[in-house]
C-alpha cells in the first residue's frame, strides 16, 4: 500500500504556498505561475507526483506543523532525507550548530592555505604594493638599501626609476 500525504493537507499547503510571490518555479512554467490559481494546481500536481521534488524546491516555506504531514512517507529514503535536513535547518541541535562551525571555519582555512601555496596574496611584492606604509614599517626599513633599489620581479623599468627617486 502506497503512503501519502493526505488531501486536506496537499490542499491548505499548495493553498498558503500559493499566495506567496517569491516561490521558484522552473522556466517552463514561469508564465502560466502568474495567477495563483495556476500557481496551486501546479503546486499540487507536482507535489501528488512527486513529493521529493516538491521538498527541495518548496521544503524550505513550510512551517513545522505542514512538515509533520509528510511523517506517513518517512519510508521513502529521499523524503526522510528532506525532512531531516528541513528540520535541522528550523532548529538545529548544539551539535549540528558546533558542526557548521567547524564546517565554515575549515572552509576559511581551506582559502588560506590556497592562497598562501597557490596565490600571490601574501608574496612580499604583494604585500608591498597593498599596503607600502606597513610593508616599510614592519619588514621594508630592516632589509639593506642596495636591496631596495634593485628591480623587483614584474617590475616596470620606469617603476624601478621612480621609486629609486624617492
Amino acid at each position: 500500500m502506497e503512503r501519502k500525504v493526505s488531501e486536506e493537507a496537499m490542499e491548505t499547503i499548495t493553498e498558503r504556498l500559493s499566495a506567496l510571490d517569491n516561490l521558484y518555479f522552473p522556466r517552463a512554467l514561469q508564465s502560466s505561475a502568474s495567477d495563483p490559481s495556476n500557481r496551486k494546481s501546479i503546486l499540487h500536481d507536482l507535489l501528488s507526483r512527486d513529493v521529493p521534488v516538491f521538498l527541495e524546491r518548496y521544503g524550505s516555506q513550510l512551517t513545522s506543523d505542514e512538515l509533520h504531514e509528510f511523517d506517513a512517507l518517512n519510508d521513502d529514503y529521499e523524503v526522510n532525507w528532506h525532512l531531516k535536513h528541513l528540520r535541522s535547518k528550523m532548529s538545529p541541535t548544539s551539535e549540528e550548530l558546533k558542526l557548521r562551525s567547524v564546517t565554515v571555519k575549515n572552509r576559511r582555512r581551506a582559502y588560506l592555505n590556497k592562497l598562501v601555496c597557490d596565490g600571490h596574496y601574501f608574496s612580499e611584492d604583494a604585500m608591498r604594493e597593498r599596503e607600502p606604509y606597513l610593508h616599510h614599517e614592519y619588514l621594508g626599513r630592516f632589509q639593506d638599501l642596495s636591496g631596495r633599489s634593485m628591480a623587483r620581479p614584474g617590475e616596470r623599468w620606469s617603476e624601478t626609476l621612480m621609486r629609486r627617486m624617492k
